[in-house]
């Protein structure tokens, strides 16, 4: 069979809104990454269609599907454009500023990915970082100007990435040394009971594009033998970092997240209050744009970030 001459090919713009539409499996958000209007991704992948002499997508109701074509295209197109950055850069010369892009959630890119952000700019200062972090918006991993994901809940590996697992979620309560100090021990689990239990309200797992199931006092509890009584608490909250900061002020004892307070844990500002744990049933995992990997600055931080494992 002969080779389709360049000339019958569409234009590369097409190809290349095809590939974020069909990594997104929505025209909505390729329309909000690259910056147009939604009609005019729906018409760009209608004349792709059209000049391919077959469907891409699979239409349902508020839902994309690729076909066994459009599965096939995708995975060519993105390592055509893959090839086509490298030359760029090549090309370039590298003379471009040293920069990486993250995306995570609120909790993980403040409390775990942050610090270890910083020790590696002490080796390397020449690097920039771009932190685009959510609880509510798990497309942000999909831009394409995005180099490496923190994403949580099952492994999601898509052509062209590369996954790395990272910890398991475990929470454990945690306070302040000054608290412990004076309403304390908590030696039975139900002693706690006792305590100002600060935690997280039910809306921090209300977001429909991560879907994560609750992990509160009440799992806690059960999964430790005893019953949280729901008593009085003086900070419930949607945001892992007002509770941390609560539970730093001594106001009472929180579940900490193992990756989320490690730091303060070793720098003995907080404490556990109790050797209960509990695990979410979830891991964390470091998703890497495989051509990202090959800008060294990338692939540095990555190594640094599986160091600190």
């Amino acid at each position: 069979m002969a080779p389709v001459r360049r000339r019958h090919l569409p234009s590369l713009g097409a190809f290349a809104t095809f590939e974020v539409a069909a990594k997104h499996l929505s025209f909505t958000l390729a329309a909000k990454e690259l910056n147009v209007t939604q009609g005019a991704v729906s018409q760009q992948i209608r004349l792709l269609e059209t000049a391919l002499e077959t469907p891409l997508f699979i239409r349902k109701h508020n839902a994309l599907e690729l076909t066994e074509q459009g599965k096939a295209l995708f995975a060519s197109v993105t390592v055509g454009l893959d090839a086509i950055a490298d030359a760029v850069g090549a090309i370039s010369g590298g003379t471009e500023p040293q920069h990486i892009t993250v995306a995570a959630t609120d909790g993980m890119a403040r409390f775990w990915l942050k610090p270890l952000m910083d020790s590696f700019r002490t080796l390397h200062p020449e690097v920039g970082f771009t932190i685009l972090a959510s609880d509510h918006d798990d497309t942000l991993r999909n831009y394409s100007q995005v180099d490496l994901a923190l994403i949580c809940g099952n492994e999601r590996c898509e052509v062209g990435e590369e996954l790395h697992f990272l910890f398991p979620e475990l929470a454990q309560p945690v306070c302040s040394p000054g608290y412990l100090a004076a309403q304390g021990p908590f030696e039975a689990v139900d002693s706690l009971n006792g305590a100002n239990l600060l935690h997280l309200h039910d809306s921090h797992w209300n977001a429909d594009a991560i879907g994560w199931q609750p992990l509160g006092w009440t799992e806690w509890f059960r999964a430790n033998g005893g019953v949280w009584a729901k008593g009085p608490s003086s900070l419930i909250t949607n945001k892992v970092g007002l509770l941390i900061e609560a539970a730093l002020a001594g106001e009472g004892v929180m579940l900490g997240w193992h990756h989320m307070v490690r730091h303060h844990i070793e720098a003995g500002t907080l404490v556990f209050a109790h050797p209960g744990t509990i695990g979410a049933g979830r891991g964390n995992f470091l998703n890497c744009r495989q051509v990202a990997l090959r800008r060294p600055a990338v692939a540095r931080f990555v190594a640094h970030l599986l160091a600190a494992l």
